[in-house]
């Protein structure tokens, strides 16, 4: 029981990450800061939930199975945008998918050697989430439009999106989100498969 419901639980929080992720296509000026940030919580949200889950079962696929849970979360409680006359494509596409299947590609391929799903999946998965979220954020309307046509009632002053000065904090947000997601997904992953050995 404790096992599914850990699974629930970070399924859950995956989510409610997501959902705040999303939210800084609103603040413009520190978008690519927030772009970085976000991508690295999120893969490592994904990395210690699905390494768990796949370890767990034994069973390679689990993990991309884990990644459909946080989806199919993540667009029920993003239903509720739609109330307060969000477009369509606020609610965020499925970028866990790709990432959890290398999880579950570099499982498979060793023969279910959970020290290579540590070292090779979570590297992966951790390089390759900042990518997929840009292709995400590649499909969403300009950011300066939604954050002027949809204001946030309840946004403060010094909150209100303004237009990003010249240059950016970072010179490449998706290399950065990379770097440091493969390193730290590492990390993340063999959490997730030693948390099996309670």
């Amino acid at each position: 029981c404790t096992h599914y419901l850990f699974i629930v639980v970070v399924a859950v929080n995956s989510t409610l990450l997501t959902i705040n992720a999303g939210d800084y296509i609103f603040y413009t000026d520190w978008a690519w800061t927030s772009f970085v940030i976000f991508s690295i919580s999120q893969s490592l949200m994904l990395v210690v939930g699905a390494c768990y889950y796949l370890t767990f079962t034994g069973v390679p696929g689990t993990a991309t199975y884990y990644a459909l849970i946080m989806t199919v979360y993540t667009w029920v409680a993003k239903g509720a945008w739609f109330a307060l006359g969000y477009p369509y494509d606020f609610i965020v596409t499925p970028v866990w998918l790709p990432s959890a299947m290398l999880l579950d590609l570099a499982y498979w391929a060793t023969k279910k050697n959970k020290h290579s799903l540590i070292l090779f999946g979570g590297v992966m998965c951790g390089m390759s989430l900042p990518l997929f979220n840009m292709v995400n954020l590649i499909t969403v309307a300009d950011p300066l439009e939604t954050a002027f046509k949809y204001p946030r009632p309840t946004l403060a002053p010094y909150m209100t999106p303004i237009e990003p000065a010249i240059g950016k904090f970072y010179n490449s947000p998706v290399a950065l989100g990379a770097g440091a997601g493969a390193v730290l997904s590492v990390t993340m992953a063999a959490l997730g498969c030693k948390l099996n050995t309670w």
